[in-house]
């Protein structure tokens, strides 16, 4: 998989996270997920292929 680029304007964090800094961010791209550190912003990103991103979804929404 070639590494997607995720335009800034792309990332968000949950809302679960309310003003915390201890979170993560995600953005999305055409087949990937990026994932980075909400405290070190120009620290890289993790790209995830979406269905991997997508079953890992799953997998937390049926453990609640």
């Amino acid at each position: 998989m070639n590494t997607p680029r995720f335009p800034e304007s792309c990332w968000h964090k949950a809302s679960y996270s309310g003003n915390s800094t201890d979170c993560v961010e995600v953005a999305r791209a055409t087949h990937a997920v990026g994932v980075r550190d909400t405290k070190r912003r120009d620290g890289g990103a993790l790209a995830v292929p979406s269905a991997a991103w997508a079953g890992l979804r799953g997998t937390l929404a049926s453990a609640r």
